[in-house]
């Protein structure tokens, strides 16, 4: 078999064990996650310095930015800490990394943190099979994919160790800025196809050690090491939330912006690095030299970037933004209309009738069979928080400024809040049991049960705003229209399931989606009715302040 295709085919499972590995740990973290976890999480990343000192430590102790790097976006994707705390943990890993290149200088060997690999796999797997529920079972899932990733690792790296091993160093004939250029992507390069920075590393001190290269050539591999780490975090994001891409995106900023630093400042680094020898009284090695040049950088590197840390947060915020997001941010609430009782009230119906929009839109999409569900999810989600930012917004307003009016009206629009949040907890239920219902096999009792589908659509994507003076009437009549239509579709449902002409499952399912719509018509009139009052009580006021004004 051609030594390409066992490479290739080599490389592809490795890749596949690694991103498997990936949602097994995220899936598993979500689910073993008690508040416990989460608070500790929070604890230790809780300000930029616990976050870098927890990254030193943890990749430290398990000799792997790669894996501190994962475990981070693990934990960000499962929500367990926010992408704006997992950074300091990204740049203590650069700075916990460097122990690999001291260990080889000094010691001549690193630590194999693959044995875990198998024993983490095998007692996962125990815990997965033994029927165990909750957090026990997320210990298990989690621990599987801890072992999959290093597994994963293993595998990429052994594709490529051959090839990186024996190449020849000596048949690169580069002088000057262009020597320094080519090592740099030998480094990236071998580190990319080694899944490891430490194996670069290793070979790179032990080239310069032999003399097979020169310490300029080995301090841009090792540099280029440092850029070719990034590929574990790109593949890890692959699938992953929008706040997992943008700490692997962080990640990739950071390390080649600490490259291009480390780059210009070569020959003062190594004036650096010389003095800082001679003032510990290291030996006067190339490993302990390169080693002392790989820690220096680092930090110094993560000195640099943390007074840009808030702009490179909020530049990342800004990208990867899901529908989810884009439709879950508030409009209309700021800080500016907070300051002013009329202001805020008028921002909240603003606000709350945007959300009014989405749930129409998303209740025509949640009994529509065409619409993915995973695309709904992620709309139901958008109402979820914009749900609770209008809540957040409400609880925050400076209460000593409010009148009682103003504060009854606060009341109201909490309560329209409470009734939309309840319209998207029923979407989510409408959604499982219309994919369970299927398309019913009587033509008659489908077009019916299409028909009353229709009308509530109507009905849930009617004007939110007093139109007309008959708007109040209209609305109530729709409503109880559709209660009407409602109870005789029931009956015929439970008359066609009685005669056989529909099975007992689809009979069932039917009553209860005709009936989550009939839930989901209740809140949203309940809260439209609300919020159309409270609308013509603001534009009294408003005109009430210009006649005042006037």
């Amino acid at each position: 078999m051609p030594e390409s295709y066992v490479v290739f085919a080599t490389l592809l499972g490795g890749l596949g064990l690694f991103l498997v590995a990936m949602e097994m740990m995220t899936d598993g973290l979500t689910l073993a996650a008690g508040q416990s976890l989460s608070r500790l999480l929070a604890n230790w990343t809780n300000t930029l310095a616990r976050g870098v000192l927890s990254g030193v430590l943890m990749t430290a102790i398990v000799q792997s930015s790669s894996a501190v790097t994962v475990a981070s976006l693990g934990f960000v994707n499962a929500e367990l800490i926010k992408m704006r705390q997992a950074l300091g943990i990204i740049y203590g890993a650069n700075i916990g990394t460097t122990m690999t290149a001291w260990l080889v200088a000094i010691v001549g060997f690193k630590l194999d943190i693959h044995a875990v690999a198998l024993p983490a796999i095998g007692i996962g797997a125990f815990m997965m099979l033994a029927k165990s529920k909750g957090p026990r079972l997320g210990i298990g899932r989690a621990m599987v994919g801890f072992g999959l990733f290093f597994l994963g690792i293993s595998t990429l790296q052994h594709a490529f160790e051959g090839i990186v091993e024996n190449f020849d160093f000596s048949t690169i004939t580069l002088e000057g800025n262009s020597e320094v250029i080519g090592y740099l992507l030998i480094g990236i390069v071998m580190t990319i196809l080694t899944q490891s920075s430490s194996a670069a590393i290793a070979i790179t001190i032990s080239a310069a050690s032999a003399e097979m290269i020169g310490i300029y050539a080995a301090a841009a591999m090792v540099i280029g090491a440092n850029v070719g780490t990034t590929s574990t975090a790109v593949f890890a994001s692959i699938g992953a939330t929008s706040n997992a891409k943008r700490l692997a995106t962080a990640q990739v900023i950071f390390n080649i912006a600490t490259a291009i630093v480390a780059l210009i400042l070569l020959p003062a680094l190594f004036y650096t690095v010389e003095a800082v020898r001679e003032l510990m009284k290291l030996t006067p090695n190339v490993g302990v030299t390169l080693a002392l040049f790989h820690t220096i950088f680092n930090c110094l590197g993560v000195l640099l970037i943390i007074p840009f840390n808030n702009k490179l947060v909020g530049f990342l915020e800004t990208r990867f933004i899901t529908v989810s997001e884009s439709l879950g941010k508030p409009k209309y609430l700021d800080k500016s209309t907070a300051g002013a009782p009329v202001m805020a009230v008028s921002a909240l119906i603003l606000e709350l009738q945007r959300t009014a929009i989405q749930i129409g839109i998303t209740a025509k999409q949640t009994i529509d069979t065409h619409i993915s569900n995973h695309d709904l999810d992620q709309k139901i989600y958008a109402i979820h928080q914009l749900s609770s930012a209008v809540s957040s917004y409400i609880v925050n307003l400076e209460r000593a400024a409010l009148s009682d009016d103003v504060t009854k009206q606060l009341s109201n629009l909490m309560k329209v809040d409470q009734y939309f949040l309840a319209c998207a907890g029923i979407l989510s239920t409408a959604l499982e049991t219309r994919t369970r219902l299927g398309k019913l096999p009587n033509i008659t009792l489908e077009k019916e049960l299409q028909t009353y589908r229709d009308n509530a659509c109507k009905f849930l994507n009617s004007v939110t705003s007093p139109d007309s003076e008959r708007y109040f009437e209209k609305l109530e009549n729709t409503y109880h229209q559709l209660k009407s239509d409602r109870d005789v579709l029931k009956e015929h449902m439970l008359t066609t399931g009685t005669k056989g002409l529909i099975s007992l499952d689809q009979m069932i399912n039917g009553i209860d989606f005709i009936t989550e719509i009939k839930q989901l018509n209740e809140h949203w009139y309940k809260a439209i009715k609300i919020l159309a009052h409270l609308e013509n009580e603001t534009r009294k006021d408003v005109r009430d302040l210009e006649e005042i004004s006037v």
